[in-house]
């Protein structure tokens, strides 16, 4: 037991509303770790107090370390393991070395204030993150709990939701959830009149677009005029077929290469929240849109990588699929791809020259998968007519890495 940490959760009511199991834990502790607000809630036992610095995370094994074989108790906000301390000392010292006592979090609380169900709420962290990762949550008639960063938050949120065409949304601000100075503040995200809320709070959202609001799913094959481009872009129907055959699986890493605009790692990652990507690029006017196509639909955190594949290549993490859009027909960089992809990762490849069509040719023939021509037209004006206007054909190669046999490397 002395190895032990436990964590309770602790809401904005403080003492008053821990369980008893909770009051003996933090009676008995030695040592009590929490931020100067949780601190604050607790009455003043004798065990030794330790503030968390800020940043945390970069200091908390040295904080934890020195107190081996003290009982140590640890504060957080809510339900500990809901984007809370708890997880993050679970992967530090193992879950038999971590107790875990949890309080109702922020989202349970909020659902129960509004009449929400639970299990029918998106919820998007702000906490120490842009507020552009909103961006594909936002679905007309879907429910959204923003976890807020501070009380700047909400006026952001509002902000975000007004430029993206959801100016007609209902937003809730719930301020100290479950503490005796609980307050709620409501209002439509156009007309949002709060600049700043209390730094304790959630934000809920019934997201309602505007007439007139193009969609934005999170379905791949976004519309072309969504994205800033020099015409370095991946169609939106190719595209599509591209993300159906990378196959995205969540938690995920992409390659991109010769990224463009950004299209694929963009869609790539807009598929789910754990999804990473590193776009390449060479051009670094294309790389700085490639950064802000990522901010403005919602995946800033995609990884932009300016240089030369496939030198730049090297120092990557490996991924578990490769996009090349464009470099084929340079030499190393399919070998570099191919070397560099996880086992049982797929490799896509496109070609609109006949020069990068035979390398795809030759590729396939030395390492399977199939080559698929797609042939797009779109609806143009022709005289006081609609005709069709083809585009140029593009080739796709997909293969998959084989797996590691067991008992080989």
């Amino acid at each position: 037991m002395s190895d032990l940490v436990t964590v309770v959760g602790i809401g904005a009511d403080g003492w008053a509303g821990l369980s008893q199991e909770a009051r003996r834990e933090l009676h008995a502790a030695e040592v009590l770790m929490g931020s100067a607000r949780q601190l604050g809630l607790l009455p003043e036992p004798g065990a030794e107090r330790v503030v968390w610095p800020s940043p945390l995370l970069p200091a908390l094994p040295r904080l934890i370390a020195p107190h081996r074989g003290r009982r140590v108790c640890v504060l957080a906000s809510g339900d500990p393991m809901f984007h809370g301390i708890g997880a993050t000392l679970v992967r530090l010292l193992g879950a038999d070395r971590v107790r875990i006592l949890p309080h109702p979090s922020s989202v349970s609380l909020a659902c129960a204030r509004l009449g929400w169900a639970v299990d029918r709420v998106e919820v998007v962290s702000l906490v120490a993150r842009p507020v552009e990762v909103l961006h594909p949550a936002v679905q007309d008639g879907r429910r959204v709990l923003v976890l807020s960063a501070d009380g700047r938050t909400p006026a952001g949120v509002a902000g975000l939701l007004t430029a993206r065409g959801y100016g007609a949304s209902a937003m809730t601000v719930l301020e100290r959830l479950g503490g005796a100075e609980e307050r709620v503040v409501s209002g439509a995200a156009g007309q949002w009149s709060l600049p700043v809320a209390h730094a304790l709070n959630v934000v809920a959202v019934e997201c309602r677009a505007d007439a007139g609001t193009v969609p934005l799913p999170r379905l791949p094959g976004l519309p072309d005029e969504v994205f800033e481009h020099d015409g370095r872009l991946t169609g939106s129907e190719v595209r599509a077929v591209v993300l159906s055959r990378l196959a995205p699986t969540p938690g995920e890493l992409l390659w991109d290469i010769g990224a463009g605009a950004g299209g694929i790692g963009v869609e790539w990652m807009r598929a789910h929240p754990e999804n990473r990507a590193v776009a390449v690029e060479s051009d670094p006017s294309r790389a700085a849109v490639i950064a802000r196509n990522a901010a403005a639909l919602g995946v800033p955190g995609l990884d932009v990588v300016t240089g030369a594949a496939p030198a730049v290549l090297a120092g990557l993490k490996a991924p578990g699929a490769v996009f090349i859009g464009g470099g084929v027909t340079v030499p190393g960089v399919v070998e570099g791809c191919w070397e560099a992809l996880r086992p049982g990762g797929r490799l896509v490849a496109g070609a609109v020259t006949v020069e990068a069509e035979a390398v795809l040719a030759s590729w396939q023939g030395e390492l399977g998968g199939d080559l698929v021509r797609l042939a797009i037209s779109r609806t143009a004006p022709a005289g006081g007519f609609t005709g069709w206007r083809p585009m140029a054909p593009v080739t796709v190669w997909t293969v998959v890495k084989p797996p590691v046999r067991e008992g080989t490397r």
